[in-house]
């Protein structure tokens, strides 16, 4: 199952006031009805989504809309849920702000639909029962949308949902308008608008075991970036002692600097902080980390001469 399939359907289950089954209703209808001549058909390709409009229909008007599935008029093999409503036609597209009065399609729904905070996420829950999809935060990207054909109601939409600061875009694809949002944290808050309680949990334990993988990844990285450039800078130090060694001898360098080189050969490996604890340690003398790199410095001028 989709993690689309997995949001719709726990929406599906929940209960709420007639006000907000009016707004759900009327964003699913708006974005999804088909008109015929003396009936409505709406689709779903979700099961729970078909049965909870069926019985939205039968809670607010006290009608019973025919439910039947079939298969799409293609080669898949998947198959649709169609509701058709044959009754309170008129009654029921005018209550949803689909048509007005002359039977035009209305560009935006009426503000007693959207009424309250808890209208507006009550129309986006139907908005993504009707049209709504989002990745699983398994995927490689973060990324929810909804589709239309019809350009007002996108609009509508997206205003709606920057209303709540999801900082939704628009964009055309092929012959739709796509509403999308790719922020992980907006679109967890997203499921907290639409009650989606269950897949926020889901989805934000998700978002925060990737982030911690993707922050010890970098973190890795900065480590073995790291020991990459202590290993070569150690190399070139080395290269130069035994340059000088071979042709002058270290005997001719000063009391620091042949101390630096001898130190060098025989901890090759260690950084320049490693070192001057070393150094410390075994002869009691301190030294910075810059006072040796300050050594180092000079041993490379001497085997550039030298070169």
């Amino acid at each position: 199952m989709s993690f689309t399939s997995t949001v719709k359907n726990e929406i599906c289950s929940l209960e709420f006031s007639n006000t907000e089954k009016i707004a759900e209703l009327s964003a699913f209808v708006r974005s999804n009805c088909k008109l015929l001549d003396n009936s409505i058909e709406l689709s779903s390709e979700n099961a729970k989504v078909a049965k909870r409009i069926y019985l939205l229909f039968k809670s607010l008007y006290g009608i019973d809309a025919l439910i039947e599935q079939r298969k799409l008029a293609n080669f898949s093999k998947k198959k649709v849920f169609i509701i058709t409503i044959s009754t309170h036609i008129d009654e029921i597209l005018s209550d949803l702000c689909v048509l007005n009065d002359d039977k035009e399609f209305i560009e935006n729904p009426k503000d007693y639909i959207i009424d309250s905070q808890e209208d507006k996420k009550a129309y986006l829950r139907g908005t993504f029962l009707s049209r709504g999809s989002i990745n699983d935060p398994k995927t490689s990207q973060y990324h929810l949308e909804f589709g239309y054909e019809n350009k007002h109601e996108t609009v509508f939409v997206q205003r709606l949902l920057n209303e709540f600061e999801m900082n939704s875009k628009i964009i055309i694809r092929d012959t739709k308008y796509m509403v999308y949002i790719k922020e992980a944290e907006k679109i967890s808050d997203f499921l907290k608008i639409i009650n989606a309680f269950q897949a926020v949990l889901y989805y934000e334990n998700i978002r925060i075991y990737k982030e911690q993988k993707n922050n010890t990844n970098r973190l890795n990285n900065c480590e073995q970036a790291n020991m990459d450039k202590i290993i070569e800078t150690c190399n070139n130090q080395l290269k130069d002692i035994e340059l000088i060694e071979e042709k002058m001898g270290l005997d001719l360098l000063d009391d620091k600097l042949k101390e630096a080189c001898l130190y060098r050969k025989k901890y090759p490996e260690t950084s320049l902080t490693e070192l001057s604890n070393i150094i410390y340690m075994e002869t009691n003398t301190k030294i910075t980390k810059s006072g040796l790199n300050h050594r180092f410095r000079k041993i490379r001028e001497i085997a550039e001469r030298i070169r």
